[in-house]
């Protein structure tokens, strides 16, 4: 059976296989995302594109009507794929620039819940998928605000979880590793930042964006009816396994 889905934060590499995956399935797919140069050429593709910014609510609002509309009064489920790196320590860190981290990826992410559920709520269930990352559960020099934004989102999907147990939405994360993407890129600048980040991981590699796409496909599309309040660790291994 297919369905209709959101992306919020649409123009990312991972939302980009994301929306592949699904198109590939015959979904139909609606984005939200700020950077019209990246996603222009999905529209040949049928996706719903529109531009905007996921903390603005109007912006949010005007991409789940779309989705609604083109699923027929329904959006069957939902990623929230906005995220932010910032590396420093405390000490180093302006308060702005933690608010800036916390905005990005907390708050957006908490705007996406409560106005998706809302509409989840009148139409009967869905599926919500939030991304989180091996910074919100295992402790990692300089990760302070990251860890902060993703263990608040972390907390925030167990607790959504239990709140709409009963009323058929689901609720999940995954939580990435270091992947071979744009924002991954800031944090892969040389050789030997590169070895060092590999020298971690269980799994001895960096993951593909494909890879953490295929389990957010399969939270939205495949995953059993019971399985909700979970997060999916996606690091080879570095949150729970040691070498």
């Amino acid at each position: 059976m297919t369905g209709s889905y959101l992306i919020v934060g649409g123009s990312s590499d991972i939302a980009l296989d994301l929306i592949n995956q699904l198109c590939g399935a015959g979904h139909t797919v609606t984005i939200l995302a700020r950077d019209a140069t990246r996603v222009e050429s999905l529209k040949a593709m049928g996706v719903n594109v529109v531009i905007g910014d996921g903390l603005v609510e109007a912006d949010l609002a005007t991409a789940i009507d779309v989705a609604k509309e083109h699923g027929g009064g329904s959006i069957t489920g939902a990623a929230h794929l906005i995220g932010s790196i910032l590396l420093k320590p405390p000490h180093a860190l302006k308060v702005e620039d933690f608010e800036s981290v916390i905005q990005i990826n907390l708050v957006s992410a908490f705007l996406s819940l409560s106005m998706i559920s809302k509409s989840m709520l009148r139409s009967g269930g869905g599926r919500l998928v939030f991304t989180s990352s091996v910074a919100g559960s295992l402790g990692l020099v300089n990760h302070e605000a990251i860890a902060a934004a993703k263990g608040g989102i972390e907390a925030m999907v167990r607790a959504a979880a239990a709140t709409y147990a009963q009323r058929k939405i689901r609720v999940n994360a995954v939580a990435p590793g270091l992947t071979e993407t744009r924002l991954g890129a800031t944090v892969l600048k040389s050789d030997a930042m590169r070895e060092a980040a590999v020298s971690m991981i269980p799994m001895k590699r960096i993951n593909q964006p494909a890879e953490v796409a295929s389990a957010i496909f399969w939270l939205l599309t495949d995953a059993p009816d019971n399985f909700t309040g979970q997060i999916l660790n996606l690091d080879g291994g570095m949150a729970n396994v040691r070498n």
